[in-house]
């Protein structure tokens, strides 16, 4: 029999909740956030799309630095590149990316 949590069964609850695979999807997407050098790689897209080295400028990191973290971002979706000529222009991959950004941003600097 399973048990109530303020008169709500505790199956009932469970199953309101995303399944293991979306869980655990989430947590990776968080997980790009957690690096302060990708959280700034973000930050600075969300101002306007940038070549790697400019980035690399910005950041004070090597172009090959930045590529790396470019590759991780957009293996999790939060950047896309486009083939300008010989060099690839960054941007946000959605505006999910922006809102998340955002929401983060009044979050941690709320009072």
């Amino acid at each position: 029999m399973a048990k109530d949590v303020n008169g709500e069964k505790f199956a009932d609850i469970m199953n309101k909740l995303p399944d293991n695979a979306t869980i655990s999807s989430l947590a990776e997407l968080f997980k790009m956030f957690g690096d302060p050098t990708r959280a700034k790689i973000l930050s600075i897209l969300q101002v306007r799309a940038m070549y790697v080295g400019e980035l690399a400028e910005a950041m004070g990191m090597t172009n090959s630095a930045i590529s790396h973290q470019l590759r991780v971002l957009r293996s999790a979706k939060l950047v896309k590149g486009t083939k300008e000529g010989k060099e690839v222009r960054y941007t946000l991959d959605d505006d999910h990316v922006t809102k998340i950004l955002e929401y983060g941003i009044t979050h941690v600097t709320e009072k």
